[in-house]
């Protein structure tokens, strides 16, 4: 790793990846940050100055993901981390009840974006025999609950694409994590319940839940370990949660 190794976040916007980038950053690293909206990544280029190149991008769309992060300009374009963190929960409907279009559009951020990203980055690490793919999960991926059907699964998508990644890599020096959170408050419910802040708020009301700097300081340490030591899965969740018993549907 050189002394001023670079980072690539996507979904730096907000919550986990603004946080990732803030953390990194602080330790000297330069950052590619990407995102959809452009006054933010403007503000985050303010604060972080020469260190930071911005990158306003749907991660959604394949062919600008491609070219954009498979071309990156100098001092940034030897990717050490790629952090894939775009993503996004819609809806807590049942899957009968939900709106089709909400599933398309999770599918596609959520997994397909992921692919496009590390298939853009990925053959960089492998040549140079050096690199770090860091897959922000859920712990939905392994624990469903009602409403989260399309989420969840695209969660245990990038679980399993995580332990795929790794078979792939064995015999370079490439790493893959895949870190997992429980509740953490972000924007992510608001997201979900499209833009009511009052419903968001309330679903972490009382629970101290994870925060954005809870994982980014989570993904700083797994990406400065020794780089013999992979760091395979990460499951976090704050002490206010746990696992609930099995539920059971009982006839009146």
């Amino acid at each position: 790793m050189s002394s001023e190794p670079t980072i690539l976040i996507t979904g730096a916007t907000a919550g986990f990846g603004q946080s990732t980038a803030l953390r990194f950053a602080r330790a000297g690293w330069r950052v590619v940050a990407t995102g959809r909206r452009l006054e933010r990544l403007e503000s985050l280029k303010d604060e972080l100055g020469d260190s930071c190149h911005i990158l306003e991008l749907d991660i959604r769309d394949r062919d600008r993901v491609m070219r954009t992060l498979g071309s990156l300009p100098r001092p940034f374009d030897c990717v050490d981390v790629l952090v894939n963190n775009a993503g996004l929960a819609l809806g807590l409907e049942p899957a009968h009840d939900t709106d089709l279009e909400n599933w398309e559009v999770m599918v596609d951020t959520n997994v397909k974006g992921l692919l496009y990203a590390t298939r853009a980055v990925l053959p960089g690490m492998v040549s140079r025999n050096h690199g770090h793919v860091v897959n922000i999960g859920s712990i939905a991926a392994t624990t469903p609950y009602p409403g989260g059907n399309v989420y969840g699964a695209t969660k245990a998508f990038v679980h399993q694409f995580s332990r795929n990644l790794r078979a792939d890599l064995l015999g370079t020096a490439v790493r893959v994590t895949n870190v997992e959170p429980g509740l953490a408050e972000t924007e992510f419910a608001i997201v979900r319940f499209k833009g009511d802040a009052e419903r968001a708020k309330a679903f972490y009301k009382g629970a101290d839940p994870l925060t954005g700097d809870d994982i980014a300081e989570i993904v700083f340490w797994v990406a400065t370990l020794p780089p013999h030591v992979n760091v395979n899965l990460m499951e976090i969740m704050p002490v206010s949660q746990a696992w609930g018993p099995p539920a059971i549907h009982r006839k009146s």
